[in-house]
């Protein structure tokens, strides 16, 4: 996208990185995500996914600020199911892994997993919706769906994010 895109400055945080046709985020585990017992509160794991999933985004040269000014659409979530399988506590260094699984007119629909240490805690499957500014289904804007198609191309069902 032309005034969408974003360059990594120098001193920024990382974005991640692209591997095997998935992003991974890598992520350090804070006193501030975790309960009184030093685990992963279970919605904070949400906030990890989405953190993951706008980084894939700006690592694509998509700003969502941009695609709402120049496009009048938002993308938002409109759907997840979310498995935990172990907890992730304190001071763990974690990588979210994100990736499409299905691109269509007006929705995204993508697999988000959090690993740690090469074992899988929590795995998610999250639809996003391309939304207009009075909430209606739009399509995806063709610079995005570009964007996303070519930084990951998309996976087979079965391969895990």
């Amino acid at each position: 996208m032309s005034d969408a895109a974003m360059p990594h400055a120098p001193g920024a945080p990382s974005l991640g990185r692209i591997e095997a046709g998935r992003h991974i985020l890598p992520l350090r585990v804070y006193w501030e995500d975790t309960d009184a017992s030093g685990i992963v509160y279970y919605a904070n794991y949400l906030r990890f996914i989405e953190r993951a999933r706008s980084d894939l985004l700006r690592l694509a040269g998509v700003r969502q600020d941009a695609i709402w000014t120049e496009h009048g659409v938002a993308l938002t979530v409109r759907a997840c199911a979310i498995d935990y399988f172990r907890p992730a506590r304190l001071d763990d260094v974690i990588e979210v892994h994100s990736r499409i699984l299905e691109l269509k007119g007006a929705s995204v629909r993508a697999r988000q997993s959090v690993w740690r240490a090469g074992e899988e805690l929590v795995r998610a499957e999250v639809r996003i919706a391309c939304i207009d500014r009075a909430g209606r289904a739009r399509r995806l804007p063709e610079p995005v769906r570009h964007a996303l198609a070519m930084i990951l191309p998309l996976s087979s069902e079965d391969s895990h994010a």
